[in-house]
């Protein structure tokens, strides 16, 4: 069990880190996800996720349905403090010399990561580069907007493939953000509502 959260936790850190160094040339290739259709399946109440506190679905984008069907699109959001604390208990664990902590810290993403993952029928349609995630605040402002990298999905089962990956986010203010993940692939797009916590 202690070894699964140590290879767990090391995992999360080096995809943060190979998002940070990606993001900025995906971000110029984005499609507009304007376009994209809104995906009709709702919620009456937007839905909070089981494992992700501040993410709640409001369109149907991870039951039984979304999974047969290929449209399968779930976000979990990991913000600073919560990285921050898991750093700390990987230094406390192998005693990392000062300069390791200062390097691991210095590669938190200041607006903490959000986990993207994506289940479509056939390998080409698995693939994070399909989507671009905006975010805007109460007043409709855009808070970012990001192209995940390229990453290849892998077989799932049936016909599905699954694509998942971090990404890391910019520093924003406690508040609550709509993020819209539209798919380029299947023309349609998922919203969620993310709540930003204050950093502690």
């Amino acid at each position: 069990m202690h070894n699964a959260t140590t290879q767990s936790l090391r995992g999360l850190l080096f995809m943060a880190g190979l998002g940070l160094g990606t993001a900025g040339a995906a971000r110029a290739q984005a499609p507009d996800a304007s376009k994209f259709t809104t995906n009709k399946r709702h919620y009456v109440f937007a839905q909070r996720d089981a494992e992700s506190p501040a993410v709640q679905n409001v369109t149907k984008n991870t039951d039984e349905e979304a999974d047969v069907n290929g449209t399968y699109t779930r976000l979990a959001y990991r913000p600073y403090a919560q990285m921050l604390t898991e750093i700390d208990e990987l230094r406390r664990l192998h005693t990392w010399a000062d300069t390791t902590y200062q390097r691991r810290l210095a590669a938190l993403p200041p607006g903490g990561t959000l986990q993207v993952t994506i289940r479509r029928k056939g390998p080409g349609s698995a693939n994070l580069s399909n989507l671009v995630i905006v975010a805007t605040d109460k007043a409709g402002q855009e808070v970012f907007k990001l192209v995940p990298p390229p990453t290849p999905g892998r077989f799932f089962g049936r016909d599905l493939y699954q694509a998942q990956g971090l990404l890391p986010l910019p520093k924003a203010g406690p508040q609550e953000l709509k993020v819209r993940v539209g798919d380029a692939k299947l023309y349609l797009a998922f919203e969620y509502v993310v709540t930003v916590p204050p950093v502690q």
